[in-house]
């Protein structure tokens, strides 16, 4: 926090103000007064002002040409506040946000004196207004210098191989400043080194050998009080940030989370009106603005994507809460850069994405401002996300150029998504797993309910659906859910001006406890980076390996027609058709890792002390074999259908392997791989779980599906040789990882080498090479195909090497898979 003025310590300005100050000086009241005399700019900083924190934010206002970024987007932040040091000066230091106790707690000292906030800088007080009390410090060099306050940083220039800044280049563009808060526009040229062969070069720099960027720099006056934190519980997805807290009275420190939300709150003459439940208007809306750079035909479609977080805000008490604003033209008072306003930013970008970040008041969590990112390219991936799980029951989906209508729909449901994360809310990919795969079919209930509780999960669109189901094609998109309004309603709802944090988070706790109790579609599941198979983004339903069957129906409906769809008039190539082939290979990738996910998989469902329970409890055994079932069908038997003739003579192909092959490989490394198989241990060793399915009954099944024709009859098709090759050489990295061979076996070895040391599993996989290696000599001499014989010597031959001969004791042994 900021530290307070040092007493005792008073200015004695070096001129009187008329001299440092003229009449003919150009001057703008705000935040800061703002003087400009000839060519160097002075900022008056009013005694009032002293030891207040200001959050300066810097944005790119222009940018070289492949830089990947883009006008709008955030370079930094930092808090900052000004104080009086002695030898006539003003300090600027940096607030750290780290540690905190109650000023009336003695522990408050000892805080303090173990976080001293570093000066970034000393300025020399010119003069003094004696009108509003105000020291008059020259900011031109600083501004125009090279500090971590308002230039690129270390980093940011190493990504781009840029160096020093080039001063004689580099110039103050304006500086405006309004009631609270200040804004600098800077030029800023750097010197870059032009690397051979590196991809980081910028055209600017081979062209010239320095790059050019355009940066404004917001000061903004936090507020004086800030507001009541909320504190953060792990089962509603806020973002959150924390301070270690300090106290008299405690045993052991304390970490204080809290989320990150708007300030709204009711006007004064609506208070009696909230108190009594009635919806109400916030004092302070929450506005978001359309970039004018926006194409004019998508501008309704994003501010409906706003606005529809407003049925929401209602559960919290708020009427028209949140609203979509197009950019007002020609208001000069205005500015896209301003950290006043939320902006939705447009970029002409390449990119296939969309972002949606806030600024937070780092004391409190309260969001103060928002700029979303909206990449031009990004209708591409909607579109062929579209094409691909939904072309089977919406024939608007079967052509390469959508009506305005249906990708402004698409456009509308990421909109609201990247909306949600600027309201504080963070991804649920949970949310889909409160549905039923069944009613994933069932319109009048998709009516209802929609096809996931939150549009905070990855979702995306219904692939589960059947074209004889007749789903509404509004049933196959994403919506603002259950979950979501439910999520607002415990974050923005207001208590009485007595209730404390503390005391709010008991009410909220109950909230919780009682609401998901009521309703269990109102669970956050997460962001999916654990190891529950009820979070995972792009799936849809509760049963993954029915939902995975639906989808892989409805993209064998589709693959014949791609060619159909794909074309377009004009083209001549196949380039529309490649693509679209290659994203129906990756949803059928993700169908198979969804079901992947269940083996192995502990669900993990947060619970305070008041809830019945385990929080962690592992995936049964009968689903874990469900889906190595579904695997084998879908992996271990060649899904011949992908490897379409018609399709695969018209695109380019892989120099090497084919994509069926590539996802075999892909699937086989994460199936045996030692995290999956020691966690497997894990379980079955440390939970208190009846019938676990052991690493040892897992392999033993494995094996089963993979080797199953090994006999006299062996005659193994070009996919069963590719899998039992990928599987031994999986094995023997699974073994002993300083003999892996090949890249993905290579790649194996390396995951595996620190979770499976000192563990059973290199047993289990020497006792597994053992017992293959026991079979095919067995069978090997009674193969009569030619390539069967041939493929069994190299694998005989790759497990001798690894292994050895097997001990005559061995071959008493009973192997794991007879």
């Amino acid at each position: 926090m900021a530290q307070s003025t040092p007493e005792g310590l008073s200015f004695t300005p070096a001129e009187p103000y008329e001299e440092v100050i003229p009449e003919n000086a150009q001057t703008k009241k705000g935040l800061f007064d703002v003087h400009k005399v000839n060519d160097h700019y002075y900022f008056e900083i009013p005694d009032t002002l002293l030891s207040r924190e200001i959050l300066v934010v810097t944005r790119f206002v222009k940018t070289p040409g492949g830089a990947g970024n883009y006008g709008g987007e955030e370079i930094g932040e930092r808090t900052i506040f000004f104080e009086k040091g002695p030898s006539n000066k003003i300090f600027l230091r940096i607030a750290t946000f780290v540690s905190h106790a109650d000023k009336d707690d003695a522990i408050a000292k000892a805080v303090q004196n173990s976080n001293i906030t570093p000066i970034l800088e000393a300025f020399d007080v010119k003069a003094r207004n004696k009108d509003n009390n105000a020291s008059v410090i020259e900011v031109t060099d600083f501004i125009n210098s090279e500090n971590n306050l308002l230039a690129l940083s270390s980093g940011q220039k190493e990504t781009y191989n840029l160096t020093s800044l080039e001063k004689d280049k580099s110039y103050i563009k304006e500086i405006n400043t309004y009631p609270i808060n200040t804004e600098v526009k800077t030029v800023k040229t750097y010197k870059a080194k032009v690397s051979h062969g590196n991809d980081k070069n910028l055209q600017a720099a081979i062209l010239s050998g320095v790059v050019t960027v355009e940066l404004n720099n917001s000061f903004i006056l936090l507020p004086k009080n800030p507001m009541q934190k909320r504190l953060y519980d792990p089962r509603v997805g806020y973002f959150a940030s924390s301070y270690l807290e300090y106290g008299d009275n405690q045993q052991k420190v304390n970490k204080n989370i809290y989320i990150h939300r708007w300030r709204l709150e009711p006007r004064p003459e609506d208070m009696e009106k909230w108190k009594n439940g009635e919806l109400v208007v916030p004092k302070k809306q929450i506005v978001y603005y359309i970039d004018p750079a926006t194409p004019k035909k998508w501008r309704p479609y994003l501010i409906q994507g706003i606005n529809d977080w407003q049925k929401a805000f209602e559960q919290a008490g708020f009427k028209n809460a949140i609203i979509g604003k197009e950019w007002p033209v020609n208001n000069d008072t205005m500015s896209l850069e301003d950290a006043r306003y939320s902006v939705l930013r447009y970029f002409a970008s390449p990119s296939k994405n969309a972002y949606g970040p806030n600024i937070i008041d780092p004391r409190s969590g309260e969001i103060l401002e928002s700029h979303m990112g909206w990449y031009h390219n990004l209708m591409n991936l909607l579109h062929n996300w579209y094409m691909v799980q939904a072309g089977a029951v919406d024939e608007r989906a079967r052509k390469m150029t959508y009506d305005d209508e249906l990708m402004g729909e698409l456009i509308r449901f990421v909109s609201s998504h990247e909306v949600g994360h600027t309201l504080g809310l963070r991804h649920n990919m949970g949310a889909s797993y409160a549905t039923p795969v069944e009613r994933l079919r069932d319109n009048d209930w998709l009516t209802k309910h929609g096809h996931t509780s939150s549009i905070m999960d990855y979702a995306r669109f219904n692939y589960v659906a059947q074209p004889e189901d007749s789903v509404e094609v509004k049933n196959l998109m994403p919506r603002i859910g259950d979950y979501d309004k439910w999520a607002i309603q415990w974050g923005y709802s207001k208590f009485p001006v007595s209730t404390t944090s503390e005391e709010e988070k008991e009410i909220l706790n109950k909230w919780v406890i009682d609401s998901i109790a009521a309703n269990p579609r109102l669970w956050f599941g997460g962001e999916g980076r654990d190891f529950d198979p009820r979070s995972q983004t792009e799936d849809l339903g509760d049963n993954a390996m029915v939902a995975s069957y639906y989808g892989i129906k409805n993209l064998q409906r589709i693959l014949p027609n791609l060619a159909e769809w794909t074309e377009e008039k004009g083209s001549d190539n196949y380039q529309n058709l490649d693509e679209i082939y290659q994203d129906v290979i990756k949803q059928y990738n993700n169908y198979l890792f969804h079901v992947a996910k269940n083996i192995g998989g502990i669900y993990v469902t947060p619970k305070s002390r008041e809830e019945d329970g385990d929080v962690y409890r592992p995936v049964s055994k009968a689903k874990q074999k469900e889906a190595l079932m579904f695997l084998n069908k879908y992996v271990f038997t060649e899904p011949a259908w992908l490897l379409n003739d018609s399709i695969l003579n018209k695109v380019e192909q892989p120099k090497t392997k084919d994509p069926v092959t590539n996802m075999m490989e892909s699937m086989m490394l994460t199936l045996i791989g030692g995290s999956r198989m020691s966690r497997m241990s894990f379980i079955a060793e440390r939970y208190n779980f009846n019938d676990p399915y052991t690493p040892e009954e897992y392999l033993n099944d494995v094996s089963a599906y993979v080797w199953s024709d090994l006999d006299i009859f062996y005659n193994p098709s070009d996919y069963e040789r590719k899998l039992q090759k990928t599987y031994v050489a999986d094995m023997i990295a699974l073994y002993d990882p300083d003999k892996a061979q090949g890249p993905i076996a290579g790649l194996m070895a390396r995951l595996s080498e620190e979770t499976t040391s000192n563990t059973d599993i290199r047993s289990l996989a020497l006792n597994n090479l053992i017992t293959i290696q026991q079979k095919i000599k067995r069978v090997l001499p009674r193969v009569s195909n030619s390539m069967a014989k041939a493929h069994l010597l190299y694998l005989a031959k790759e497990i001798d090497d690894v292994v050895g001969e097997t001990p005559s004791f061995e071959r008493e042994y009973r192997p794991i898979t007879d």
